[in-house]
């Protein structure tokens, strides 16, 4: 798997697109949750092919949000990503754009289903005390998960549909993302705060 473009060049890309630091977090934690699960899983000589695609999935949403996955690939294609990262930043908008492009390769799979939930165990861990996912377990988070009113933006049918995708429970899905979020936090956290101050 080859996606085109070494890391900083796609982290470059990915600024030439994007200053809220809310979505350059997203981007970082996605990329940190998609590099951890290539070793999981067992992809570990595909590792910067999973990250760079997680790092570049949203690519679009900042400036173009009502093209999201429409326009990404002629931003990806300037930049020179190649096809196939492109299809699999496309794919996690399977069923929720107008790109009808359905995940095939396990990485596509975790990719559409690790995003919403990233993003719903972010928004966990900024209400916790300590701030952080590290002292978060699976209990809490499914507690949160199956409030009906907290991270209303985070689609629970995606994240379904993500793990049913894999042939996982939504446990393991949960657990698997969580320990993911976890190994990327500190590194996520380094980058974002320095783009706090630099902004």
């Amino acid at each position: 798997m080859n996606a085109g473009i070494d890391r900083a060049r796609a982290w470059a890309l990915l600024r030439s697109y994007n200053n809220d630091p809310f979505h350059l977090q997203h981007a970082l934690s996605v990329e940190g949750v998609m590099r951890w699960f290539a070793k999981d899983l067992g992809y570990g000589d595909d590792e910067e092919f999973w990250a760079v695609a997680g790092l570049l999935h949203d690519i679009d949403f900042e400036q173009y949000p009502k093209e999201h996955c429409v326009k990404a690939p002629e931003l990806l294609r300037g930049g020179g990503v190649s096809e196939e990262c492109i299809h699999a930043v496309i794919c996690h908008g399977w069923g929720l754009t107008a790109v009808d492009a359905k995940p095939e390769h396990e990485m596509e799979k975790v990719l559409f289903a690790s995003d919403e939930l990233s993003g719903l165990i972010w928004a966990a861990a900024i209400i916790r005390p300590s701030k952080s996912v590290k002292d978060m377990e699976l209990k809490s988070l499914k507690k949160k998960y199956k409030a009906q009113g907290f991270a209303a933006g985070c689609n629970r049918a995606v994240i379904e549909k993500g793990a049913a995708l894999l042939g996982w429970d939504l446990d393991t899905l949960l657990e698997k993302t969580l320990r993911a979020m976890r190994s990327c936090e500190d590194a996520v956290n380094a980058v974002t705060a320095d783009l706090t101050v630099n902004e």
